[in-house]
């Protein structure tokens, strides 16, 4: 595997190009994605063959969008472990990335250890989740949730979901 560019100042327009449309348009032809960034199809086509393998793309994806699937409760956990040394972490960590209800983890430097993002159908739905699941993970100590009212701005690098 190539070594993965530091940041995007290290890509050059047709790259940042190339990642942009694909943010906006995954499903766009190698032939309209060349014609869109001011290339010819074969360069454009080594461009994304070298952000694939370099890592820089995961992979492509449909957006469903949650509401529509009855997954409208958001709410936010602060979570607090009773350990924190590297077994524990890892123990949670792999907890947590089973769990399809939980949308992002981030360990936080803080007051508390993660901050977790979790989708429900309903309070119902999200307080047993809370109960039966979250409060049950590898060296949960404690937990805060707070229910989202409103989403005012979701994106993925820059792109509205």
């Amino acid at each position: 595997m190539e070594e993965v560019p530091n940041d995007l100042r290290n890509f050059d327009r047709f790259d940042r190009a190339i990642l942009q449309v694909l943010a906006e348009d995954a499903r766009i032809t190698v032939a309209d994605l060349a014609r869109r960034i001011g290339l010819s199809k074969s360069p454009t086509q080594a461009r994304l063959r070298r952000l694939e393998q370099t890592g820089v793309i995961l992979g492509y994806r449909a957006l469903l969008d949650p509401i529509r699937l009855g997954l409208d409760h958001v709410a936010f956990v602060e979570v607090r472990l009773s350990d924190t040394r590297e077994a524990a972490l890892r123990a949670f960590n792999a907890a947590v990335a089973r769990q399809p209800e939980i949308e992002q983890a981030h360990m936080i430097a803080g007051n508390f250890d993660y901050l977790l993002k979790v989708r429900t159908q309903n309070m119902t739905t999200y307080r047993r989740f809370l109960g039966e699941t979250i409060s049950t993970l590898p060296h949960v100590a404690s937990t805060s949730t707070y229910v989202a009212m409103e989403a005012v701005k979701e994106t993925v690098l820059g792109v509205e979901a």
